[in-house]
């Protein structure tokens, strides 16, 4: 089977200003990963971790170029976080990407012991931090995240989601959902 190539990405990367680190700065660092992901015809899904005001981590969506169903951007971010800091508690790290984390990489933040979860657009069908469930909300679970949920460059992070399966469908490439 011949994979279809990535539709032309409408979509021009953001250049924060380093003087203000703030959620808007690492949310468009996310984006720009989602944009990444879209050019390699992944699902623009991009995620960038933030640890003393320092991003330790990025990464997108790589699920279809490795065929590996776990190779989501928050888990790869995590792999990265993890490392960098030499120790799989990432306690104080913050979180961002661009679309609400699904029952794995839910699952993962709180394992990783983030502190801090930051997501542009809510999935009301996958999400677990919110959405169709909340796993924070599980009263036995031994650590909680902070969530903010929506309105960081949300809208954006929205139309880049949307426009790539409007796109997908287009070239009848419509067999994968965010």
């Amino acid at each position: 089977m011949q994979k279809n190539a990535a539709p032309p990405c409408p979509f021009d990367k953001r250049f924060p200003s380093q003087l203000v680190r703030d959620d808007t700065f690492y949310m468009s660092l996310a984006f720009n990963q989602g944009i990444d992901a879209w050019r390699e015809d992944e699902v623009p899904i991009g995620c960038v971790i933030e640890l003393g005001g320092e991003v330790i981590a990025s990464a997108h969506n790589r699920v279809e170029c490795t065929n590996d169903p776990t190779a989501h951007a928050e888990m790869l971010a995590i792999t990265q976080a993890a490392s960098r800091a030499g120790d799989w508690r990432l306690e104080n790290a913050t979180l961002y990407v661009t679309k609400e984390p699904c029952p794995m990489c839910s699952g993962a933040t709180l394992m990783s012991r983030v502190k801090r979860v930051c997501y542009a657009v809510p999935d009301p069908k996958m999400g677990c931090l919110g959405g169709a469930t909340n796993l924070n909300d599980l009263q036995r679970v031994n650590h909680h995240l902070e969530i903010t949920a929506g309105g960081v460059l949300e809208d954006e992070c929205r139309e880049l989601l949307q426009r790539f399966f409007q796109e997908k469908r287009k070239g009848g490439d419509s067999d994968r959902s965010a």
